[in-house]
């Protein structure tokens, strides 16, 4: 481009149509400006080489918004100082060479503005001109730099859009998406290009797809939700699709709204939950609002307040109050004050009646209404009434038994003790609430074991027995039987103590008593097996006395005779002794086999007596046990004595013996009487209850505590008719 410069040469004005040069223009050149002139509608400038501006259209001056005098005295690199060197150089090359130069560059008018401008320059070299024309494409460049922002922002919208967006053509094949819906589907872009849009939306919505074509191919706006197929299962998503968005191509713009269904349905399902809890719930419900107007209610308020629905929506809830006291006016304020209130007051009901309700208000829960839940209470003052009455009751009961009784926590921290407790323990002075109950056991180890024992049994079983030999503060020996149960009230077991030590001797004295009684009736028996070897004795002395002066008269015989007979009374006697006597109880690892066989053979006389045989089964082999053989020999004799006369016309004593399980033997005493009818068998064992016309029922009380004593069990079978089955289960070692 021209360097400026100053110009010596005239100036003229011209007219709107044609150019007036200087005096030394051509005429030729003359008219080939004014015919540009005419012909173009751009600015035209025309310089001499240097830049120096010589003639400009009105264009131009229009162009250059400035008066053409001045223009006339500028050179033309003025109006181009915007351009930058380099471009400058360029174009001065480009004259040069070619003598032609196109560009679209910035023009600064004088008051320095600056516009765009198309320019084309023609270099004239015959006549020495370079000729400019200019124009205005500012406009155009705003046009353009505008549509380059509109391209930028959709290109920003679709890159960095939350929303998925495809770009797809009539026959759904995907030609663009945005990166969200890459996410979605978790794809490449190049994997999904190409692709039809129902690879992404399950079969049985194809109808759908179809639907939405149609609306498509008429031009219009479709809106919806549709499934899309992800990985990850599926997504419900919102859209919208914008058809012929340029050359056939459709846009649709899609939303994940399945957190948004799902937290729909979840609300759904809570204003059905809320409404099932409303209607079926067991505390009355009202809401009411800023002028005690009832507004709405549930079933439960409508039984309690006893009245229909119409009659109880519009009424005013303070009216149902009773008394409109003190208390209530301080609810009232308190509930202003605070918002919410929970407390109880008398109601009277339309039909009349009172009831006392507890309720809890709140102000302006839900819609601005008021909330207000009831509980009819009447029944728990009624209750709280006969709770007061049945303590009392306890309290007199619990003082008042004759046996001790103890209430303790689960962590033995004693809660009560009864005065009959207090006696029998002797602690009266020691006694105080809160102590551990094991401080009560005194410190005999075997005490101690029994009592570990006890609570063994009540956390297996929930309750237990025992009996414990206790010795108060003064040294007393006391025989205890204790029976706990746990869990009685929440957090509270009782604990029943009863002194037998008097029960204890008594069954001795009974035993003892039922002892001799036994004896006295073996007596005869055992006097008739007492005079056979006797008879036998005195014939054989005779014998012998005849044949002492006899050789060989068989004297060896008949003393092994008379030996033998003297051993059998012998043993007559002991057992006779053992059973008549009092014996220390000393337990003892004891074949129980040997005790049946001993007891069967002392009581084979009376048996015979009566016409009674005996049929015995003992098992071999089975395992010894714990006991106190005399103690168990009574037992057998009284339940088999007892089995010899029930049947006065003879019969068959049936006796098993066998091993039940690896911890216990089982012993089965049968008879063949008449009987024992169903309701009397509980009744046996229980002291002078017999189905004997002159018996005492002691035998069996004894026997059933003994069998006890030894931690085994006894069963009674019975059939009317058909006999009776003693049914003995004692624990092996």
């Amino acid at each position: 481009m021209p360097n400026s410069s100053n110009s010596s040469s005239p100036l003229v004005r011209f007219n709107e149509n044609s150019w007036i040069g200087s005096e030394m223009l051509k005429d030729h050149t003359q008219r080939l400006f004014q015919t540009i002139s005419s012909t173009v509608s751009d600015a035209v400038i025309v310089t001499d080489f240097d830049g120096n501006i010589h003639f400009i259209n009105q264009c131009a001056e229009r162009l250059l918004n400035e008066d053409s005098n001045h223009i006339m005295t500028r050179n033309i690199a003025f109006y181009f100082n915007a351009i930058p060197s380099i471009i400058k150089k360029y174009h001065d090359d480009q004259l040069s060479e070619q003598g032609y130069v196109e560009d679209e560059v910035l023009l600064t008018r004088s008051c320095g503005a600056k516009i765009h401008i198309k320019l084309k320059v023609h270099r004239d070299r015959e006549n020495g001109w370079d000729i400019f024309h200019l124009c205005n494409i500012s406009k155009e460049k705003e046009i353009e730099r505008e549509d380059q922002r509109n391209q930028q922002m959709l290109y920003n919208i679709f890159t960095q859009a939350a929303d998925s967006i495809i770009i797809f053509k009539n026959n759904g094949t995907i030609i663009n998406v945005n990166p969200v819906f890459c996410k979605k589907v978790n794809l490449g872009r190049d994997k999904i290009l190409g692709q039809k849009v129902l690879k992404f939306i399950p079969e049985g919505f194809y109808q759908k797809m179809e639907k939405i074509n149609e609306y498509i191919e008429q031009n219009k706006k479709v809106r919806g939700e549709i499934p899309i197929i992800h990985d990850g299962g599926l997504s419900v998503m919102e859209f919208n699709v914008s058809p012929n968005i340029f050359q056939g191509l459709h846009m649709a713009i899609l939303r994940d709204i399945t957190e948004k269904r799902q937290m729909e349905i979840k609300l759904k399902r809570s204003e059905e939950q809320f409404e099932d809890l409303f209607e079926e719930t067991i505390d009355a419900i009202v809401f009411w609002d800023q002028d005690g107007k009832i507004m709405r209610v549930n079933k439960a308020a409508l039984s309690i307040f006893e009245c229909t629905e119409q009659e109880l929506i519009g009424s005013i809830l303070c009216d149902f109050l009773y008394e409109k006291d003190k208390k209530f006016l301080k609810v009232m304020k308190e509930f202003q004050e605070v918002g919410s209130i929970r407390d109880e007051l008398l109601f009277l009901m339309p039909n009349g009646q009172l009831k006392h309700l507890e309720f809890t208000a709140r102000m302006h829960p839900i819609d601005g209404y008021n909330i207000t839940i009831f509980r009819n209470v009447s029944e728990r003052y009624q209750m709280e009434k006969e709770l007061r009455e049945s303590e009392t009751k306890f309290r007199k009961v619990f003082e008042g038994t004759l046996d001790g009784m103890l209430l303790w926590d689960q962590n033995y921290k004693l809660i009560d003790m009864n005065p009959v407790a207090k006696t029998i323990l002797n602690c009266s002075d020691s006694f105080r609430k809160g102590m551990d109950i094991r401080e009560l056991i005194n410190e005999n180890e075997e005490t101690k074991k029994e009592f570990r024992s006890h609570m063994k049994k009540l956390a297996k079983y929930g309750k237990a027995n025992q009996m414990f030999i206790y010795k108060d503060q003064d040294s007393n020996l006391k025989h205890l039987e204790i029976s706990t149960k746990c869990n009685l009230l929440t957090n509270m077991n009782l604990t029943v103590i009863r002194d037998v030590t008097e029960k204890i001797e008594m069954e001795e004295q009974l035993r003892k008593s039922d002892t001799l009684n036994v004896v006295g009736e073996l007596a005869a028996g055992i006097a008739h097996e007492i005079r056979n070897p006797m008879t036998a004795l005195k014939g054989f002395i005779q014998l012998l006395e005849n044949s002492m002066d006899e050789p060989d008269g068989g004297q060896e015989m008949y003393f092994n005779v008379i030996s033998s007979e003297l051993k059998r009374i012998e043993s007559i006697i002991t057992e006779f002794l053992v059973l008549a006597k009092p014996q220390a109880i000393h337990y003892l690892e004891y074949d129980v086999r040997k005790i049946m066989t001993d007891t069967i053979e002392l009581l084979n006389a009376q048996a015979l007596m009566h016409g009674v045989e005996f049929e015995v089964n003992l098992e071999d082999n089975l395992p010894s046990t714990f006991c106190e053989p005399n103690q168990l020999k009574q037992v057998f004799i009284n339940i088999i004595k007892n089995a010899i006369e029930v049947m006065p016309k003879g019969g068959t004593i049936t006796i098993n013996m066998l091993k039940a399980d690896q911890e216990a033997i089982k012993i089965s005493i049968k008879d063949e009487g008449s009987g024992i009818p169903h309701d009397k068998i509980k009744k046996l064992g229980e002291p002078f209850y017999t189905t004997k016309d002159r018996g005492t029922g002691l035998g069996l009380m004894v026997s059933f505590k003994i069998i006890k004593e030894h931690k085994g069990n006894v069963e009674v079978e019975s059939e009317l008719g058909k006999g009776t089955t003693f049914h003995i289960t004692l624990p092996t070692i």
